[in-house]
């Protein structure tokens, strides 16, 4: 595992055990652990509030080193997915994504965007869905490297997480703290007709958005797009995490060597996200929780 790594995704929902049938009873993911958050975690990501909430950790059934976590907290009163500043959608690699809408119905997962292949875009083909707690999920199959990018083959039909999107009001400013407090790599920055911005803020066809790839070499890791000015700062009760998509954890070499402010000082959890290595939270530009792992690079 390198640097950049996307190790885990927290998502909160309202109900665990109608999430746990749609992530692992339906999307085939592993139940590695269903516990509460605990003191020390909460604390750790800046919501002592979800202490006692309940927790499962599931894993994709290819053993990737890639953990969802969910967690169940209400869900604030109005909350719309992708209208607010943070992490706004989890990308998850898959076999066959025109497998999916089929077998999605009936489910808690609404397909928003189902699948289809771009004239010119012969790399992937995704779909989008939103889940209980509005969290956004794009399934996607990967068909070959992009000109910039390594794109994974899953190895399972749902495989693990390998691009995580985040709406910033400055888009600039959130390059430049993933550059240059983590140390990872500026890659290509494009404007686009971006269908899924468009309609959730209402926008008429035609409306661009520019997007800049953070990424280690040509692994992607962020996705970071520009919001409209119509975008706001997403509703949070006090001591809770953020609805929907609440926090990214990615691995690092050394922890001493970011130029962060933890929320925390780096502890050790006893997970098996962590392996026993140290990790630390702390807020991107963005307003959106970033949980970095210290993971020996092999």
């Amino acid at each position: 595992m390198k640097a950049g790594a996307i190790v885990g995704g927290v998502v909160t929902v309202p109900d665990l055990d109608a999430a746990l049938a749609d992530y692992r009873d339906l999307l085939g993911l592993s139940l590695v652990e269903e516990n509460t958050v605990g003191e020390a975690l909460a604390e750790s990501w800046g919501c002592q509030g979800n202490a006692a909430s309940r927790m499962a950790t599931l894993r994709p059934t290819s053993g990737s080193h890639c953990f969802l976590r969910l967690v169940e907290q209400p869900m604030p009163p109005g909350y719309r997915p992708t209208t607010t500043y943070g992490w706004n959608s989890f990308e998850i690699t898959v076999e066959d994504v025109f497998d999916w809408p089929d077998r999605l119905a009936g489910s808690g997962f609404e397909v928003v965007g189902p699948p289809r292949e771009i004239p010119g875009l012969p790399y992937f083909v995704a779909m989008q869905v939103v889940g209980t707690g509005g969290e956004m999920i794009y399934l996607n199959e990967s068909r070959a490297d992009t000109p910039t990018n390594d794109m994974p083959k899953a190895k399972s039909p749902v495989d693990h997480l390998f691009i995580v999107i985040l709406g910033t009001p400055d888009r600039a400013a959130s390059v430049a703290w993933y550059r240059d407090r983590l140390g990872f790599d500026e890659g290509a920055s494009y404007v686009i007709e971006y269908t899924m911005i468009n309609r959730a803020f209402g926008l008429p066809a035609g409306t661009t958005s520019g997007l800049t790839m953070i990424q280690n070499g040509r692994m992607p890791i962020v996705e970071i797009d520009d919001y409209p000015p119509q975008a706001s700062v997403r509703p949070r009760r006090d001591g809770k995490l953020p609805p929907g998509n609440a926090l990214v954890s990615l691995a690092v070499a050394d922890l001493d060597r970011c130029d962060c402010a933890w929320i925390v000082p780096p502890q050790v959890h006893g997970a098996p996200l962590y392996r026993g290595r140290r990790s630390a939270t702390t807020v991107g530009a963005a307003g959106e929780l970033v949980e970095l792992v210290e993971i020996a690079e092999a």
